[in-house]
């Protein structure tokens, strides 16, 4: 069959077809070898910290509201018009133990004062009568001048006169406590958390005049939780106080007048019984003279009502390593690296674990490196390469 050479439609693509297969075939002969080489292997990048066993002490924080040691409602006694107040029966004064805070009229209470002695007077002599004409009925009836009836008589009127002689010394004690009660005194040195008198004003017995609290300490109740109590040195729930010299110290802070400020005291107890739903046990710090002492050592008074946050300290620890909180595996090891810059995990004691710190137990990690950033994929005894790393951490773990 011959080719039709003048179909063009034909012929072109045939050309076309020709000079690739010519055009590759020239490529091919002309083509450099190419050489093959190697990747080179990827080592990841670790960061590590040198392990150095140090005493370590354990510290729980917690928060709280600063409260009184003791909180009362002074109410009035007896009845009567208000002749004087103390200037510091006024909201936020301070007094001091048995100042006295308020008096009233005493006029009315001098008054049964008077009768009352009177009305003693009147039955000591009753009764002095009544003892002699018994004695003088006794004898008469011994040489049965006087009859059994009439001795009878003499011994009921002495009992009776006795009798009143001891309502009238009671008498005579209630006017005196009346009287003493017209005059209103402190019954501990404290501060006035509101007051409801002023003078001329009458008073009924048993209205409030004022609600005071102490001041020679105040108290702070911070709630922990019970897995934390391991870390503190407290009596639970057991009988006999807390030494004073043995209780757990506490600092507490507070951003009081624009500044921040802080406070030392004492855990001196344990409330009796954990919050059921919280899971929480109360412990109670105290602090020393919050208006005086401890306000001029840290420039503001520890005020009733402020919103403190607390630490308290627990007991110290030995030989123990500060770790951040990435250097320890979810299965309770850590990654070290050998001499040979090869990772190996490597089971250890934790003593505490919190958001940001470990703190590991046993001096047998001393000068390990130990990694803190651990690669995603890990296997035992690879290699890897070591990055510049931050110092150790200086303190112990917080709660």
């Amino acid at each position: 069959m011959k080719l039709n050479l003048r179909r063009p439609k034909l012929v072109i693509p045939l050309l076309v077809l020709a000079g690739g297969a010519v055009l590759s075939a020239v490529l091919f002969a002309t083509a450099s070898e190419v050489q093959r080489e190697s990747l080179p292997q990827s080592v990841p990048a670790v960061r590590v910290v040198v392990a150095e066993p140090r005493p370590v002490r354990l510290m729980v924080r917690s928060q709280g509201t600063v409260a009184p040691r003791t909180e009362s409602e002074i109410v009035a006694e007896v009845s009567g018009p208000v002749v004087w107040t103390s200037p510091a029966l006024v909201a936020g004064g301070f007094f001091e133990a048995d100042a006295p805070l308020l008096r009233l009229d005493r006029r009315d209470y001098q008054t049964a004062l008077a009768r009352a002695r009177a009305a003693l007077a009147r039955a000591d002599g009753e009764r002095t009568h009544a003892r002699a004409a018994l004695k003088r009925i006794t004898r008469l009836a011994q040489g049965d001048i006087a009859s059994p009836s009439q001795l009878d008589d003499a011994r009921r009127t002495a009992r009776v006169a006795e009798a009143g002689l001891q309502e009238a010394r009671a008498q005579l004690d209630q006017a005196r406590r009346d009287l003493g009660r017209t005059e209103i005194r402190a019954p501990y040195k404290g501060r006035v958390r509101e007051e409801h008198v002023d003078v001329g004003q009458f008073f009924a017995r048993g209205q409030s005049v004022a609600t005071i609290y102490a001041t020679d300490y105040v108290e702070v109740r911070l709630p922990v939780p019970d897995r934390d109590l391991a870390y503190l040195d407290l009596p639970l729930f057991g009988p006999g106080a807390q030494d004073a010299q043995s209780a757990p110290e506490v600092q507490l802070r507070a951003d009081f007048a624009g500044a921040d400020h802080e406070w030392a005291g004492r855990v001196v107890r344990t409330e009796g019984e954990i919050d059921a739903q919280s899971r929480m046990v109360h412990v109670v710090a105290r602090v020393e003279d919050p208006y005086g002492a401890a306000a001029r050592d840290h420039g503001a008074p520890l005020a009733v009502g402020l919103f403190v946050r607390a630490e308290i300290a627990g007991p110290q620890r030995e030989d123990v390593v500060v770790l951040p909180r990435s250097a320890l595996r979810d299965d309770g090891s850590i990654l070290v690296v050998d001499g040979e810059s090869r990772l190996r995990r490597r089971p250890v004691k934790a003593l505490r674990v919190d958001r940001e710190q470990a703190l590991l137990s046993g001096a047998e990690l001393a000068g390990l490196r130990i990694c803190i950033s651990p690669p995603r994929a890990f296997v035992e005894g690879m290699l890897v390469r070591v990055a510049d790393a931050p110092e150790a951490p200086e303190a112990g773990p917080r709660s």
